[in-house]
């Protein structure tokens, strides 16, 4: 027998889950401890591949720091449009509030948002910890991801030999992470069986706010896959313009590339034909090509940070938490930071999302919710990193003086 496709099996099990709590809402418990260890595990691997994700790929970054001043163009670049994607995402995901009505109940135990007792300084200075272990135990994911950096960008000014031998160790383990969490990712239809057929279970005594999620949901989807469409076709396009580059031509030119990162939802898989192509056709120089696209597949995720602000603010909305100032800023900084640690691979995302309701202490749980509609996002927002890294490839070489598209 053909193997059914995962999003196939997530999506049984999410339709499988909804029926059984909605059936048998007294027995939904006895399910729902697949669901509590999917999360546990879930929770167990985040700061492991954020740790050594983070440091592998700046430590071969750092490689080309020689560079200067394309290391920082790349650089701003790719932290300047994930920013604008976010800020995209976040204000309609605001205007409209899809998530408004949902009414969700919370998991028992939850005790409410740990961030409302921080200001903003305190979230600030919590960037930087004063014990890394202590941070690594908490998790201060802030704080891991910023010494992290720090870690992998020092590693390539040791002595060569060292800095090899540390390189490797630390890639190795990297790689090592991503296998463990493609592993975890695969039991994800089991853990969100027993997820929604608890949460169904919980909300039978209200059938009404089924109805609202579900019409939330797809409002939802509508503004992620409208936030993507507007930062790739009109913010992009006028950074490609006042780049110098003429946006149709591009967009023409790297059609292949975007629909091979549609249909495989991993930018690691696209990047020997994204950079063939952006050599070929663009005319960017290999040396800014094998720097800006690499570099591209490991931090810029323009679609993915935009995915997860929106999700974290909706999933709120749902549960009918408030989230203020202070908490949407948290929402925003560690969107863009957690999308740097976001590894190349399909539902990477979804990993990463953990830590972004953890920084403001939403329940984890809600990812669940969103999993219906999760991989055509995932197939969109990988296709917008990917086209991100080919207009920071032909705006970065349009900049050093080299004839793009000539």
């Amino acid at each position: 027998m053909k193997k059914i496709s995962l999003h196939w099996q997530i999506l049984i099990a999410l339709l499988g889950g909804a029926i059984w709590g909605w059936l048998f809402p007294t027995i939904g418990e006895y399910v729902g401890w697949m669901g509590f260890i999917f999360l546990k595990m879930l929770k167990l691997i985040v700061v492991p591949l954020v740790f050594f994700s983070i440091v592998a790929g700046m430590a071969s970054m750092g490689k080309g720091l020689n560079l200067g001043r394309i290391a920082l163009k790349t650089m701003g670049f790719y932290l300047g449009t994930m920013l604008l994607a976010i800020l995209t995402g976040l204000i309609l995901v605001i205007l409209i509030k899809p998530g408004l009505g949902g009414g969700m109940k919370l998991p028992e135990g939850f005790e409410g948002l740990q961030a409302q007792q921080k200001t903003l300084g305190d979230i600030l200075l919590g960037i930087f910890p004063d014990n890394i272990f202590k941070a690594l135990s908490e998790p201060n994911m802030l704080g891991i991801i910023l010494f992290s950096i720090l870690l992998g960008a020092f590693i390539p000014s040791l002595e060569e030999s060292y800095a090899q031998k540390i390189s490797t160790f630390f890639e190795a383990f990297s790689s090592l992470m991503l296998k463990l969490t493609l592993f975890i990712i695969r039991f994800t239809p089991l853990g969100i069986f027993g997820i929604i057929a608890q949460l169904t279970s919980q909300q039978t005594h209200n059938p009404e706010s089924l109805t609202r999620l579900g019409s939330g949901l797809g409002i939802y989807a509508m503004i992620v896959a409208g936030a993507i469409l507007f930062h790739g076709l009109i913010t992009l396009s006028i950074i490609l313009y006042f780049g110098g580059v003429d946006p149709i031509q591009h967009f023409r030119n790297m059609t292949t590339v975007m629909l091979t990162a549609f249909s495989t939802s991993s930018s690691n898989a696209t990047l020997p034909l994204s950079m063939e192509e952006v050599i070929q056709k663009a005319g960017v120089s290999k040396k800014i090509a094998s720097f800006t696209l690499p570099l591209g597949a490991t931090v810029n995720m323009n679609g993915t940070a935009l995915y997860e602000c929106v999700a974290v603010i909706f999933i709120a909305q749902v549960y009918g938490i408030p989230l203020n100032l202070t908490q949407t800023i948290m929402v925003v900084i560690t969107a863009l930071l957690a999308a740097i640690g976001s590894a190349g691979i399909p539902m990477a995302g979804l990993v990463m999302m953990s830590i972004i309701l953890s920084a403001v202490g939403l329940p984890i749980e809600g990812i669940a919710l969103i999993l219906a509609v999760d991989r055509p996002l995932d197939m969109m927002r990988t296709a917008l990193n990917v086209y991100g890294d080919t207009c920071a490839a032909v705006v970065i070489a349009k900049s050093e003086g080299e004839k793009i598209y000539g």
